[in-house]
């Protein structure tokens, strides 16, 4: 990642072969050389308040809420920000003394001054710093008896990103992103004081910037707000199950939003219950630090397409039970047979995979891993932050199991008397003709009529397990819906389709 080189949340480098013993409200703690009181703390478990600093951005130190106090042995306190102040071995740092508590209040005073109170209409709310430190820190109403200076209140920044101004403290948490993250330096500061606005810089598009999302997450106030979740649905009404994002080899670690059950919606549409609200980050600093790409945000449009829920027989409807027990006998009646392994596989149903056909594979049966999806078009292919050029999560856990489907497929099709063909990226003229076709997936398409037998799967978000990626970190994702029946999970069917006696129960909905 470009992010490994820089000065993470500081502007001088740190060396953490050296530590520096000093204290923090008379507790003992150590620091690296070079670190800042705002980070030793962070790492001791203690919070100090703070707006524009942010642990993976440079240090402008512009928000000052973070004041500490550092008590000397002789002469007055002296006191500044701990964002941008080095720990000194000995030092003593105060951060809850009456001086640093007022200074505090104050600081929120000035921040709020032209702060409008939008908290019942913000889609912020419930996650807001600025409430949170206006509750912990300041509590009281405005000291100001003038009235608010106004600015503009919805501004496209982009096609994805609404900009409210009147929220906007000028942290520039957003524009600094663009400069050091993302690199594409699409944001700026333009004015001065309080007529300073954050604005798309001249010279380029923020509609380019593949990342541009994150700004929204780092965002400590409301003033930025994603056009495509705009007023869905408030924060305490939602909970975040971990994931993994499948757009790529990467495999970033994610936390999917979905309604929770004790605020299901009863009078509107039930499906409004089981839709996915958002997708944010979730930090893993050996996969994807804190940051995602956009297409992470946009897999809903990839989990809510069309689902599959009907299994086939020569494309008329029959019970799951009747279609396994179809396709087992096809695949056990058959004289050779090529199984194309999904690169959307858990681990889990890799191994399930290669357990059950483990006494044909090599013998009567050939199995190859293939790539489900390929990369759209104007999609980025690659770069030097996170996306990765193989659009699947776990190729290379398939293809450390099974040999990579060649480009010149039809040479190892020919002759098959079954192919089973377990995800998506296969189309039924790839296939040879006259081969029997078994077809297992989650989704909705035309040619899983056109198979001899077609079972539906769950998918990613029904079931659990784990990943491996491009670098071989593995990840595990968890269930955030149930499944939705009659479908089968994977990793449980492949034994039944080569013949083995069933041991655990298909999803469903009472699964």
């Amino acid at each position: 990642m470009s992010t490994a080189g820089r000065k993470r949340g500081n502007n001088e480098p740190v060396d953490t072969g050296k530590t520096i013993a000093f204290s923090i409200n008379g507790v003992p703690c150590t620091a690296f050389k070079g670190e800042t009181v705002i980070q030793a703390a962070r790492r001791a478990g203690m919070d100090i308040p703070h707006f524009c600093w942010h642990p993976d951005l440079s240090v402008p130190g512009n928000c000052r809420i973070c004041m500490v106090e550092v008590e000397q042995d002789k002469g007055d306190p002296w006191f500044d920000i701990g964002c941008n102040m080095p720990v000194t071995e000995g030092m003593r740092v105060l951060t809850e003394s009456d001086t640093v508590k007022k200074l505090r209040r104050e600081t929120m005073q000035f921040i709020t001054l032209n702060h409008p109170v939008d908290c019942g209409i913000c889609n912020k709310a419930g996650e807001c710093i600025l409430q949170d430190y206006h509750y912990e820190h300041n509590g009281r109403a405005s000291l100001s008896i003038d009235r608010k200076n106004h600015a503009t209140k919805f501004y496209p920044l982009s096609d994805r990103i609404m900009l409210d101004n009147e929220r906007c403290i000028m942290c520039t948490r957003c524009v600094r992103f663009t400069h050091e993250v993302s690199e594409s330096h699409a944001l700026a500061a333009v004015h001065r004081g309080d007529h300073a606005l954050i604005r798309p810089a001249e010279d380029a598009n923020f509609n380019e910037d593949a990342y541009s999302d994150n700004v929204i997450d780092i965002c400590p106030v409301g003033a930025l707000l994603s056009r495509q979740h705009l007023d869905h649905a408030r924060v305490w009404y939602t909970k975040a199950t971990p994931s993994v994002c499948p757009g790529c080899s990467r495999g970033c670690s994610i936390n999917i939003w979905h309604r929770k059950p004790e605020w299901a919606l009863k009078a509107l549409d039930p499906q409004l219950n089981t839709r996915i609200e958002r997708v944010t980050p979730l930090e893993n600093p050996a996969v994807n630090d804190m940051w995602i790409c956009n297409k992470g945000r946009d897999l809903a449009q990839i989990f809510e397409r069309p689902r599959a829920t009907q299994a086939l027989v020569q494309g008329m409807g029959v019970e799951l039970d009747e279609a396994i027990e179809r396709a087992s006998a096809l695949l056990r009646g058959a004289r050779r047979v090529v199984a194309l392994v999904s690169s959307w596989g858990s681990n889990e149903e890799l191994a399930a995979f290669a357990d059950a056909f483990a006494a044909r594979l090599g013998t009567s049966m050939a199995a190859y891993a293939k790539p489900d999806h390929l990369p759209l078009p104007g999609e980025v292919l690659e770069d030097a932050l996170l996306i990765k050029a193989d659009k699947n999560p776990n190729l290379t856990a398939a293809t450390a199991r099974f040999p990579l489907l060649p480009a010149d497929a039809a040479a190892v099709l020919a002759g098959t008397d079954v192919v089973l063909v377990w995800g998506e990226g296969v189309a039924d003229d790839l296939l040879p003709a006259g081969a029997t076709v078994i077809r297992l997936d989650g989704y909705a398409f035309a040619h899983n009529a056109t198979a001899h037998v077609f079972i539906p799967l769950s998918i990613q978000t029904e079931r659990s397990g784990h990943y491996t990626n491009f670098a071989g970190t593995v990840t595990p994702f968890a269930a955030c819906f149930p499944p939705k029946a009659p479908v089968a999970h994977a990793e449980q069917l492949f034994a039944r389709l080569a013949g083995h006696p069933a041991t655990h129960a298909l999803a469903g909905a009472s699964a």
